[in-house]
């Protein structure tokens, strides 16, 4: 049985790398049907309370990762695993540490993170 996987972080393109691991089934944001905005986050809870593990990546270039920090606090209060990478130099870093007490692991890169996924 595969590990269901929420994919939390910003739309860089990253997800694909992530979606090419066999070992797993995404449940990826982006692939979400466009929805009001008073709908938006319900997709997202939803397939949170579904997922096994949360793998979120903030990378640098992300302007906000404020909802990545709401779906990681949600997974970890549901008792999910959650890998987290934080990529240096995003210019709000030093607020984001507080991130780091969410995970069960903590990454700086993608590939980092990709490769322990790989291990369930």
């Amino acid at each position: 049985m595969k590990n269901k996987v929420y994919l939390a972080g910003g739309f860089s393109g990253w997800r694909e790398d992530v979606k090419e691991l066999t070992n797993i089934e995404c449940f990826d944001p982006e692939s979400k049907p466009d929805k009001h905005w008073s709908e938006y986050g319900t997709w997202d809870i939803h397939f949170i309370k579904q997922c096994d593990i949360c793998f979120a990546y903030l990378d640098k270039n992300n302007p906000s990762g404020y909802g990545l920090a709401a779906e990681i606090g949600y997974a970890k209060a549901l008792n999910k695993t959650v890998i987290l990478i934080i990529e240096p130099g995003h210019k709000k870093d030093k607020y984001f540490q507080f991130l780091k007490q969410f995970a069960d692991v903590v990454y700086e890169s993608l590939y980092e993170g990709i490769v322990f996924l790989k291990t369930f």
